[in-house]
């Protein structure tokens, strides 16, 4: 198997922006990425895969929890990881979500629309943000 050229690009990380119940799953992760430690369910879009589809296989390795891509809100190199970052606008199709990939999650949490800050102290990319605006507060 040959190795990446080290100046390959990294693949995109797709993420899963899964609201229910008016709560936003947010997960925390052992190892940090700069200064991310609460996040989206997410992880590396595989190759010929649809980043769409890469947030609902990510969601279910690391939570359990099965849920379908309802439409992507956006992409954009994430400011704090330099990646290229696509989110997905999931729904909850079946299960609970728990921490079942225990190697790359320590804990995951639902949270409410005014308690986003006290996870994510900065700011959410604009179409996510104006997304969690209207679905967490209607």
């Amino acid at each position: 198997m040959s190795e990446p050229a080290p100046d390959s690009p990294r693949p995109p990380v797709a993420a899963a922006v899964i609201v229910k119940n008016g709560a936003l799953l947010l997960v925390r992760r052992r190892v940090k990425e700069g200064s991310l430690s609460w996040q989206f369910p997410a992880g590396e879009v595989e190759p010929g895969e649809p980043a769409s589809e890469a947030a609902v296989r990510e969601t279910f390795e690391e939570t359990g929890l099965t849920v379908s891509a309802d439409r992507v809100l956006g992409q954009r190199v994430h400011p704090a990881t330099g990646r290229t970052v696509v989110y997905a606008a999931c729904s909850v199709v079946s299960g609970d979500a728990h921490v079942k990939d225990n190697e790359e999650l320590v804990e995951l949490a639902w949270v409410k629309h005014d308690e986003l800050a006290e996870y994510v102290p900065y700011p959410f990319y604009d179409p996510v943000q104006h997304y969690l605006d209207d679905v967490l507060t209607s």
